[in-house]
């Protein structure tokens, strides 16, 4: 079987052209990533607003995009995820942080860093934790995290490091390849996220929805 190949937003159409739209107005641009999810359309629509809600701010999620893109750094820093970890550096820079934080995050020592608060330590520790899902043999790893978070932002924190872990295995086991520079670039323009827009998609898409969809398939 050949490599699965990307599909291009010139050679959108149905579906795939209103999630390449949709993919814009939300993430700021179309990444390699959802070329790939487009082979699996209705799928891709759903995973969308969710992927948005969890990294950006002002739709749903209560902790700020730069406490979230810390935990994607290091989630995708400890998996060797080349590709998530270009497209998170650049938006968790347009989020705060400096490329010396980003620095102290990748490595062994960052609960002695000077750059980063208790509470930025604390997210990426519980980073550390889930990627590596050792949380049930350090219990007191959750205690201590649990100091500088509520139960709904331990809540996302979890999310977005779990999420990441699965995005994370997704672009290295498909061979995504890296976003052209001016692309990963435009990721900076989109770290606000509109709740109108994210409403406006789920009354689209309920409205549009088909009444059959393509189901499994009956030879397997």
């Amino acid at each position: 079987m050949s490599e699965l190949q990307k599909i291009e937003p010139e050679d959108a159409e149905g579906e795939v052209a209103e999630l390449y739209e949709a993919a814009t107005v939300m993430l700021g641009r179309v990444p390699n990533f959802y070329r790939f999810l487009a082979h699996a359309p209705y799928v891709a629509k759903m995973l969308l607003p969710f992927n948005a809600v969890m990294q950006r701010q002002g739709a749903g999620s209560i902790l700020t995009t730069k406490i979230k893109e810390m935990v994607v750094i290091k989630t995708s820093k400890i998996n060797g995820c080349d590709y998530c970890y270009a497209h998170n550096t650049a938006l968790g820079q347009a989020a705060g942080i400096s490329e010396d934080q980003v620095l102290a995050i990748d490595g062994d020592d960052f609960l002695n860093s000077e750059l980063l608060s208790p509470r930025e330590k604390a997210a990426v520790l519980w980073a550390e934790h889930v990627t590596r899902n050792t949380v049930r043999d350090h219990p007191e790893v959750r205690e201590q995290v649990r100091e500088h978070f509520t139960d709904a932002e331990m809540v996302e924190l979890t999310l977005i490091s779990g999420m990441f872990n699965m995005f994370n295995r997704f672009m290295d086991c498909m061979g995504v390849p890296m976003d052209i520079q001016k692309d990963i670039d435009s990721i900076k323009d989109s770290l606000h996220l509109d709740p109108d827009q994210v409403r406006a998609y789920f009354e689209h898409v309920a409205e549009t929805w088909p009444a059959d969809i393509p189901g499994p398939n009956p030879d397997t």
